[in-house]
């Protein structure tokens, strides 16, 4: 069973991004996959606004990221460019901490202005970090996830398809490799 690593990169507590990472973890789990998720926002702001690699807790979700098949990364959109939170995060980790992973970015905003920051702000830094492949990802608009007072999210149907799609070919992708390392 692979294992995805799920890291929402919001600062907010009841972000849409982290909200639909979390439904996109249901959705990996129920196609086999294991899957560990990680808010950025609840390692502590002294390692991270100190640049302490060494610090237990950043040493503790380097380790995820080292553990993990696949990475989901998502984040919000703050003018045009992915949280100053990840970037943080991605700064501590080891230069190629997504060797031999597939990653999949995904993106929230208010505007669809900002649809291209995914493939011009986030995809160059996962590249750099060494990922295997990242697939294509996905910029959401905020206004099309809904969150029920039961903290059920909804996608709009038109994106819910998009978002979908792209979470399945990250799974399709995990289980490919997966399998093709058992056989090995």
């Amino acid at each position: 069973m692979p294992t995805v690593l799920s890291v929402s990169g919001s600062p907010s507590p009841t972000s849409r991004t982290g909200r639909l990472l979390r439904h996109l973890d249901t959705r990996l789990t129920r196609q086999g996959h294991h899957v560990v998720p990680l808010d950025v926002r609840t390692l502590p702001a002294e390692a991270l606004l100190g640049a302490d690699p060494g610090h237990p807790a950043i040493q503790a979700a380097a380790r995820l990221f080292e553990e993990a098949d696949g990475v989901v990364i998502g984040t919000p959109i703050y003018k045009s460019a992915y949280s100053g939170l990840l970037k943080t995060l991605l700064d501590l980790l080891p230069q190629y901490a997504l060797a031999g992973k597939a990653v999949l970015p995904l993106a929230t905003g208010g505007s669809p202005a900002h649809v291209l920051s995914v493939d011009y702000a986030l995809r160059p830094v996962l590249n750099s970090m060494g990922a295997d492949h990242v697939l294509p990802g996905w910029f959401v608009v905020d206004k099309h996830i809904t969150v029920a007072a039961d903290g059920t999210v909804t996608v709009q149907e038109d994106t819910a398809s998009e978002v979908y799609r792209v979470a399945d070919a990250f799974s399709a992708t995990l289980t490919a490799r997966h399998r093709s390392l058992a056989a090995a």
